[in-house]
């Protein structure tokens, strides 16, 4: 029943995309790989989907985000074998209506987030509320968002931990020169057994026109966790990004 509840908030947030005519349209791929051999053996592979889309009454986000991770992990002092050691993967989309002012905006928000190594077997979100973009000019861009919703979790062991929660979310895009750019996008929904909260900090730079190198700085946090599990991850990637439109 929470499951459907879930997928029907995401989809209610693309019927509203649908509603408008197809126009400007960007998406990028991001893929960062890593393999070491020898002393150590791991794998590391981190992929990225997003896209933007801007009508004449939505501006709408949507976001893929997959991590997998590899290690050669220690079993007693002779011996040791290849285990999974990080297996995430993270999907969001989100639809800001235009007012009569298109700074002045209504949100809805949908996201699912299933990590193999975190204290919840999934974790899921349904918003809406008020959303504004403050300013936008040729150097930098910052807009917030902040409403009620309800979260829908359930913990490692089984247990159902919904509750209703309070989201906000801001972003900040700062364009260096003409090939360097700097993001900032921090977010939190706060409920009343579990605050999780989320920062990316990237700077990329452009290779070719289509082509970019990226620096992220990630870190998710969540405040109710259980007592083997750390409350704070931080992941550092560099990847290549294509931008597709």
């Amino acid at each position: 029943m929470k499951k459907t509840l879930i997928a029907t908030g995401l989809l209610l947030t693309g019927n509203a995309f649908a509603q408008e005519e197809v126009k400007p349209f960007t998406m990028d791929g991001e893929l960062g790989f890593i393999a070491t051999s020898g002393n150590t053996e791991t794998t590391s592979l981190n992929a990225k989907l997003s896209a933007h889309q801007e009508l004449e009454q939505w501006s709408n986000d949507f976001l893929f985000e997959g991590l997998y991770k590899k290690d050669d992990v220690a079993i007693d002092d002779e011996t040791s074998e290849s285990q999974t050691t990080a297996q995430k993967y993270f999907l969001s989309g989100q639809g800001n209506y235009k007012l009569a002012n298109p700074d002045h905006r209504l949100f809805l928000f949908g996201s699912y987030e299933d990590d193999r190594f975190s204290s919840f077997n999934y974790q899921s979100t349904v918003a809406a509320g008020w959303s504004q973009k403050l300013w936008d000019n040729e150097t930098t861009k910052f807009e917030y968002s902040v409403g009620p919703g309800y979260s829908f979790a359930e913990t490692s062991e089984g247990e159902d931990a919904d509750s209703f929660i309070v989201r906000g979310a801001l972003g900040f895009n700062w364009k260096i020169s003409d090939t360097a750019t700097f993001k900032q996008t921090m977010s939190t929904e706060v409920g009343e057994d579990n605050t999780k909260s989320k920062s990316i900090s990237s700077l990329s730079a452009k290779i070719n026109s289509s082509l970019s190198m990226k620096l992220t700085l990630t870190f998710d946090h969540n405040s109710n966790v259980t007592s083997d599990t750390e409350k704070l991850d931080t992941q550092t990637a560099v990847t290549i990004v294509y931008t597709f439109f």
